[in-house]
């Protein structure tokens, strides 16, 4: 595959050159050439040729004067692999992060101009403006450490940064998203009940009787409902993949595979919608017996695109003049009332999916707080006098 050609140089003088393929480059896993020019006869050109060929079948591919790649280059390598290794949604949620604020910074930068100080910058950058800039730290750390594992660099200089800590104030208080109190949600249940369909309803009374998260939810199927028993089991969710497009998947964590008592009333709710479901569906020759079939579902019987109740909420709180709630404040609210209930921290745990109790510990600290509050005006209440 080697080629030899005579050349004429810029003052006039001819010359050889030669152009060989080396082989396939272990890092990039693309084709490698090299060309060697300003040899004075073919002669002198073909025996170059020969003695590089001999190094190169001696000791494999020359080492000399390696060219280190660039941190976007090694990122392509490292997400090759990375993305064998999470859910599609993971993934999407990650190389977003990865595109819009680390290779903006980083991804220009050959691997081994790299240092601590610049490191340093960058993540006190991040402090500054993107809340959570540790998850940036991580997976900038772990990119570079793939440097190290195909031998591009003996150390990585994301290992020795220094995390910033946002000091905590006395009188600062943990942002706890807006959640209903028990009254709160019986009005709110009562005016959707009054004013829009009962698909609407089923599914935001049945967020609010279990908790579950917005994709747990709009991945329901009716052979995840046990109606005899009054159970629900959490088997998937609807996320968004890679390229933002949506996907049924298994839930993240152990934790998230669970499955839900409910309620008589809700039940009841459950039985009347399916049976409603069949009715409407069956005009449309459309068949909602299947095993398959999805609880929720728009004209087409397709499952409903995740922004669906989002987008549903903010006009229907502006139009009945409701106190501001998102979707997710609804499984709050649940957790919340649970343990207004009595209903024990594990239990609650185990309900909501937490893998980590203290995500559990920070909804039942707030509440706890709430209580202590109204201490006093119960007190007096009690004293009257």
């Amino acid at each position: 595959m080697a080629m030899i050609k005579q050349y004429k140089k810029k003052n006039g003088e001819k010359a050889w050159y030669f152009k060989t393929y080396l082989g396939i480059d272990p890092m990039t896993k693309k084709k490698k050439y090299t060309t060697k020019r300003g040899f004075k006869t073919q002669k002198e050109a073909k025996i170059a040729l020969s003695r590089l060929e001999l190094e190169i079948e001696k000791n494999g591919l020359p080492t000399k004067k390696i060219e280190i790649p660039t941190f976007r280059e090694v990122y392509n390598l490292w997400y090759e692999q990375y993305k064998n290794t999470v859910k599609e949604s993971t993934l999407f949620v990650q190389k977003n992060a990865i595109e819009k604020h680390i290779l903006p910074n980083f991804g220009s930068l050959s691997l081994d101009k790299i240092t601590v100080v610049y490191c340093q910058e960058q993540v006190n950058n991040w402090f500054t403006y993107y809340k959570k800039y540790s998850n940036l730290i991580g997976l900038t750390t772990r990119i570079i450490d793939y440097g190290l594992k195909i031998g591009l660099l003996s150390t990585n200089p994301m290992n020795h940064v220094i995390r910033p800590r946002k000091s905590e104030r006395i009188d600062q208080e943990k942002y706890v998203s807006p959640f209903y109190s028990k009254e709160q949600l019986k009005s709110f249940l009562e005016i959707l009940n009054r004013h829009e369909d009962i698909q609407l309803f089923t599914m935001f009374r049945v967020m609010s009787f279990t908790g579950l998260r917005k994709g747990e939810l709009q991945a329901l199927r009716w052979k995840d409902c046990d109606l005899s028993k009054g159970t629900i089991s959490v088997n998937q969710t609807l996320a968004k993949s890679e390229y933002g497009k949506e996907i049924f998947q298994t839930p993240k964590t152990k934790h998230s595979r669970r499955t839900i008592s409910i309620d008589d009333e809700t039940l009841k709710y459950l039985v009347s919608w399916k049976k409603e479901q069949r009715r409407r569906y069956l005009k449309l020759g459309i068949n909602t017996l299947k095993p398959e079939q999805l609880l929720f579902t728009d004209i087409d019987n397709k499952h409903l695109y995740l922004d669906y109740l989002n987008n549903f909420m903010k006009a229907f709180l502006k139009e009945h003049n409701l106190e501001k709630i998102t979707i997710h404040g609804f499984r709050h609210t649940h957790c919340s009332l649970l343990f207004e209930a009595g209903v024990s921290i594990k239990e609650v745990q185990e309900r909501m999916g937490h893998t980590d109790i203290k995500t559990t510990m920070d909804i039942y600290t707030h509440v706890t707080e709430k209580a202590k509050e109204q201490t006093a005006e119960k007190y007096a209440a009690y004293m009257n006098f």
